[in-house]
């Protein structure tokens, strides 16, 4: 039955909110938000419609469901959380798994210089976020050079009896044993603040003004000191190789559509500074334009980032589409955000940069997507399979003597890794250390639903082992009624030594030993060592668990607050143990009762 568009339309309000289109089966189609839900979703019935794409999907819709919203800002919100988890065909996604990095300046005396990955609260400051690891390192190694702040965590700290390796190369100013005074150590904190915030040139004045104060004084070893950091401070200033004057927070936003791909480029500047660039790509981009897919780049990651003073988008978009952004990023910051193009040479400079790495990094990606094709082709004719490989799976066993046994399964599709496919299975009920039982266990539990007709199934499956670990795999399989299902044990070679696998086979085939510098080999070994890895991983956080477990959490009737009165009064667990049942009722909080249990689960 088709769809009645007109019909629908009739019902529709016009508040805000988020609409949602699904298809004849329910799958979902595409999310979108709309300032007017009416006049937003009647868009898409037009007679002439922008995109062939958005046409197709048009051509589909069977349902259409709305959820209305008070304001723009939790329309937006609302689109962002939906099309993140559902993952809608005609939506263009860009996952960032990574949160972005920040650097952290603790409160207190002393406050600790460092690096932080996570959601900012208010027990610190917090500045950035910067688009990688290394330039928060490289922003924290030149702020312990020119204000020599401490970056040692407060447990160090608090128990030092001299000055670390730090203080003797200039890096730090010995606050842990008294070799500054707390309000000098105060005025470096604010200084490099100051520093973090782009005001590089009130920082250069304050250090000069206390340089020309200490040498009026005939303090010539302070004056040496603010004279390095005024020269590190100009040195930076002098080295970068795209630098504001201005010490402006900045984004840049560029999106490039070319050779079958679809890259936006994040730039940062902050203070000043450009901090390098992050590219993303989306999975799902379709024939999307590269105007689309920087709208939807800009509303899905503002949703969830701080917006800077400053953003330069590039192709710029056009008028309404651009009021459209622009009042969305505005409901989302709370203030007025304008699109800005680059006009000034600084600023071209910057897009232009941003570009280059876009185009870069397109070609980048279709240069290893062609490389793994070759490695996939290489193993499908090595193997002798007559049916393509795209995904692969592949298991290893992990433990230490039998103890806190975890089996891995990682997938390799679409021509890399897929984490989010990645399996852990706590092997349980076997005898300690059977690795061919641990092996059975794991492939019975992982493809137990694929033989029930649900999950998918692999074109090739890998087990890390020899023919023992590969008979029991097999057996696993044949008893689900999937034992054609191509499968392939990679046995380490003489020495562990890497280019001297043999490949086993489950149907008594002879061994394959491929060459060293096989594309075949290498993409076995790229899955195996991964699989291992993610094994590895598991077992030892599974093993250290119990370790770093108290068994006074596992008393009857204790919680936090009675676990730290009866620590306190007894210094630990031995204590605990070593206490008559009259003691433990002393504490503050312990009946008699439950010094009774405490006593007897103890002994």
């Amino acid at each position: 039955m088709a769809f009645d568009a007109k019909a629908f339309l009739a019902t529709l309000t016009e508040l805000p909110g988020v609409y949602r289109m699904l298809d004849a089966a329910g799958a979902l189609l595409y999310v979108g938000k709309a300032k007017n839900l009416k006049k937003r979703v009647s868009s898409y019935f037009r007679e002439n419609l922008a995109s062939p794409r958005i046409a197709h999907m048009v051509s589909q819709i069977a349902q259409i469901e709305t959820t209305a919203t008070r304001t723009e800002a939790e329309a937006l919100l609302l689109e962002n959380n939906l099309i993140k988890s559902l993952s809608p065909r005609y939506n263009i996604l860009f996952r960032d798994d990574k949160s972005y990095p920040y650097i952290l300046l603790t409160r207190g005396d002393f406050p600790r210089l460092g690096f932080f990955r996570g959601n900012p609260d208010r027990k610190a400051d917090y500045f950035g976020p910067y688009p990688s690891t290394w330039a928060v390192r490289d922003s924290i190694h030149l702020l312990q050079k020119m204000f020599r702040l401490r970056t040692c965590e407060d447990s160090v700290f608090a128990n030092r009896s001299r000055p670390c390796l730090l203080y003797q190369i200039k890096r730090c100013s010995g606050p842990c044993v008294g070799l500054i005074a707390p309000e000098d150590y105060a005025a470096d904190v604010q200084l490099a603040a100051m520093f973090l915030l782009g005001k590089q040139q009130e920082v250069i004045k304050r250090l000069t003004s206390a340089m020309e104060a200490a040498s009026l004084a005939l303090a010539f070893e302070q004056a040496a000191i603010y004279r390095d950091q005024i020269q590190s401070l100009h040195q930076v200033q002098e080295k970068q190789f795209v630098s504001s004057s201005k010490g402006e927070d900045c984004d840049i936003v560029v999106a490039v559509a070319e050779a079958g791909q679809l890259c936006v480029n994040l730039a940062m500047v902050r203070g000043g500074r450009h901090l390098g660039d992050r590219p993303l790509f989306s999975s799902q981009a379709g024939d999307s334009s590269a105007e689309e897919g920087l709208s939807a780049f800009l509303r899905q990651h503002y949703a969830t980032h701080p917006l800077p003073g400053r953003l330069l988008a590039h192709p710029s978009p056009s008028g309404d589409e651009r009021a459209e952004d622009e009042t969305a990023l505005s409901e989302l910051t709370g203030r007025p955000i304008v699109i800005q193009d680059a006009r000034s040479l600084m600023h071209k400079a910057w897009v232009d940069m941003a570009l280059q790495n876009a185009h870069l990094a397109i070609l980048a990606r279709n240069q290893a997507s062609a490389q793994q094709e070759q490695r996939l082709t290489s193993l499908q004719q090595a193997l002798g399979l007559n049916d393509s490989l795209a995904r692969i799976e592949c298991f290893d066993i992990s433990h230490t003597l039998g103890e806190a046994t975890v089996a891995s399964c990682v997938v390799y599709d679409g021509n890399q890794m897929k984490k989010s496919d990645y399996r852990r299975f706590n092997i349980r009920d076997i005898t300690p250390g059977d690795d061919y039982a641990a092996i059975r266990q794991a492939v019975l539990r992982r493809y137990e639903r694929v033989a029930g007709g649900e999950g998918v199934a692999p074109d090739l499956i890998l087990i890390d082992g020899g023919k023992g670990q590969v008979a029991s795999a097999f057996s696993a399989l044949a008893d689900l009624g999937l034992a054609e299902l191509p499968m392939l044990g990679v046995a380490k070679g003489e020495a562990r030594k890497p280019g001297l696998e043999t490949l086993i086979f489950p149907d008594g085939r002879e061994p394959l030993n491929l060459s060293a510098n096989s594309p075949a080999l290498h993409l076995i070994q790229e899955i195996r060592d991964e699989a291992h890895r993610f094994a590895i991983t598991g077992h030892r956080a599974k093993r250290a668990k119990p370790r770093k477990t108290s068994t006074l959490d596992s008393l009857p009737g204790i919680g936090p607050a009675r676990r730290k009165s009866l620590i306190a009064r007894f210094g630990g667990l031995a204590g605990v143990r070593e206490a008559t049942v009259d003691q433990l009722a002393e504490v503050p909080g312990i009946s008699h009762d439950l010094a009774e249990k405490i006593y007897s689960a103890l002994h």
